[in-house]
Parts: structure tokens; C-alpha cells; sequence
């Protein structure tokens, strides 16, 4: 809900310092190798209760995934491979976070954890399997149209996640109703996005197979 609009205002941001990595030579797929590796880290620091170092690295996470895309355009590297190694450590990472909780206290926050889990597959299949429908059919991306595929909006998206996630680590002692919480609002996603994918595909689909009629009768 968040992404569309808060991206126009970090772009600006992260020029000076992308100037500086193309200067020093960095690859844009180098930087989300190690954005995925600092996120990572958090799930040791999760399992250890050291929260400022969880959040720490969930926010140099986000900074360096904020930075491979615009450096990739910036090289003009932009491609599919980076793309598909982007959405693959990032939903890896989101998914990691929710796991390290319930590790930390399997007692309290296990069945809280499994669940926010369970959406996150929800919105990750939606969000993906529409995305590989919109490729096929050519479906405009105006908010995202120099992400490399569709990015379907929903209710919660990157920014609400890593919102939480600080809110997980800031105040851990209500990670559980946070969570189900949050599980809550991801529930909604999924739901509006088959609904919404569903429509729009069907839509699609009925004025592709109405073009190809006419053009064969004519």
C-alpha cells in the first residue's frame, strides 16, 4: 500500500551513494547478495534477544535492496536474472524473520510465528503467480514500470513488512499480537489480490480470445 508512494522520496536519496558504487565498480547483483546476507544475520541476533542488532541489520537489508535496482538502472544492467535473484532473497528473507522468532521462544511465539508464515505464502504466491500471468498478457505496470515484472499492490507490501519487523524488534514483548496482527492485514492481501488478479486476467483473457475472433472472421 506504502511502496508506491514512498519510493519517489528514497530515490533521490540513494543517488550520491549509487554514483558511488558504479565509480567503484560494484555490481548491482553484488549488493543484493549482501543485503540478503546482512538480513540474514538478524536471525541469530532474533534467537540471541539482542534486538538493536536485528534491527540494525533488517535495516541495512532494506537500504541495500533499496539500492541494487536503482544501480542496475543506472548501468543500464537492468535484467531478468537480477530481477528473479532480487525476489527470491527478499521473500527468503522476509520469511526468516518470522522463523527466528518462533526459534527464540517456540513456547510463546511459535504458533504466532507459523502463522504469519501461512499468509506470507499466501502473499508471495499471489503476488508472484499474477506477476507470470501479466508478463504473458503485456498488462501495464504504471506505479512499478521500472521494476523487472508486475508488481501487484495489495494492503501490505515491502514497506509495511519492514515496519513490523522494526516493531518486532523495538517492542519483542508483543511480537505475538503483533503478529497476528499483521497475519491479519496479509490475510486481506491475499484475499483482494486473487479476487483483483482473477478479474483483471478474466478480462483479459475475454478480450484477447474477442481480438482473435473478429481478426478471424475478418
Amino acid at each position: 500500500m506504502l511502496d508506491a508512494k514512498i519510493t519517489p522520496f528514497i530515490k533521490p536519496l540513494l543517488k550520491p551513494l549509487i554514483s558511488f558504487l558504479d565509480q567503484q565498480g560494484v555490481a548491482p547483483n553484488h549488493v543484493t547478495l549482501a543485503g540478503f546476507v546482512l538480513g540474514l544475520l538478524a536471525v541469530p541476533f532474533i534467537i540471541l534477544n539482542w534486538w538493536w542488532g536485528a534491527l540494525c541489520c533488517i535495516i541495512f537489508n532494506r537500504v541495500l535492496d533499496g539500492i541494487d535496482g536503482e544501480l542496475a538502472r543506472y548501468q543500464k544492467s537492468s535484467s531478468s536474472a537480477g530481477g528473479y535473484l532480487d525476489i527470491c532473497l527478499d521473500f527468503l528473507f522476509y520469511a526468516s524473520i518470522p522463523l527466528a522468532f518462533g526459534i527464540a521462544d517456540p513456547i510463546n511465539w511459535g504458533i504466532p510465528a507459523m502463522v504469519l508464515l501461512a499468509t506470507f505464502i499466501g502473499t508471495g504466491s499471489s503476488f508472484l503467480a499474477f506477476a507470470i500471468a501479466a508478463e504473458k498478457f503485456q498488462i501495464a505496470r504504471p506505479q512499478f514500470a521500472n521494476k523487472s515484472f508486475y508488481y501487484m499492490q495489495g494492503l501490505t507490501e515491502g514497506t509495511e513488512t519492514i515496519l513490523v519487523f522494526l516493531a518486532f524488534c523495538i517492542w519483542p514483548q508483543y511480537f505475538a499480537e503483533m503478529a497476528y496482527i499483521f497475519a491479519a492485514a496479509c490475510a486481506v492481501t491475499v484475499v483482494t489480490r486473487i479476487a483483483g488478479g482473477f478479474s483483471t486476467l478474466d478480462k483479459v483473457e475475454r478480450s484477447v480470445k474477442a481480438k482473435n475472433a473478429r481478426e478471424h472472421q475478418a
